[in-house]
């Protein structure tokens, strides 16, 4: 939902310094690569009880999960990078939760696993929805240029990168985060399920 309007503003210095980057020889699937391994040291790091240390991890990992665009802009795209892009996506966005789990199994076992299945369900329906587009020559850049179809919804990575943040400041609270929150992806999970119902029934 935020995630138009945060672009906006993150947009202009990342493809600057993206320029700067890609001038050094560094390629976007580097820093891809790179960028999902801070990400795992920050779930690293939330396993281990340092919470601080895992949130200043995350954000530096979604700092380089932006760069690796720019860098792609300023050079150029491949559907190999898009791919690898989305992956270690899920990657992330999988194991931030999961090194709260196992900080914690027994307080945020049931809803840390709630909320990764969340996950699985929204992200589901937005890459199913992403290869019916593709099928029918749909495009969209209302995000942005995309490697695929993006549908946008509630929950989106802008809001998603606040509550994993989030998580990080309370973490004492992370079951009633992560509930929440998980009622938030389902939510966009079945939007997105009854806009795929209007628009390809009709295809």
């Amino acid at each position: 939902m935020l995630d138009g309007a945060v672009r906006k503003i993150i947009n202009p210095p990342l493809d600057a310094c993206g320029r700067r980057v890609a001038a050094l020889g560094i390629s976007a699937d580097t820093v891809t690569v790179i960028g999902c391994v801070i990400g795992l040291a920050a779930a690293f790091a939330i396993w281990q009880h340092a919470y601080w240390t895992g949130l200043v991890l995350l954000l530096i990992s979604r700092i380089f999960d932006g760069l690796d665009g720019a860098i792609a802009k300023a050079t150029e795209s491949t559907d190999f990078g898009g791919y690898l892009d989305i992956v270690l996506d899920f990657v992330f966005y999988g194991a931030i939760p999961l090194g709260f789990i196992l900080a914690d199994p027994a307080a945020n076992g049931v809803a840390g696993a709630v909320l990764i299945f969340s996950f699985y369900v929204n992200g589901s329906t937005f890459l199913a929805y992403a290869i019916m587009a593709e099928r029918y020559d749909m495009h969209s850049t209302v995000r942005g240029e995309k490697s695929l179809y993006f549908t946008t919804g509630l929950a989106e990575g802008t809001e998603t990168i606040a509550v994993l943040s989030a998580f990080c400041v309370f973490p004492g609270s992370f079951p009633v985060i992560a509930y929440i929150y998980a009622a938030v992806c389902f939510y966009t999970a079945l939007s997105r399920i009854i806009l795929a119902g209007r628009v390809f029934s009709r295809q």
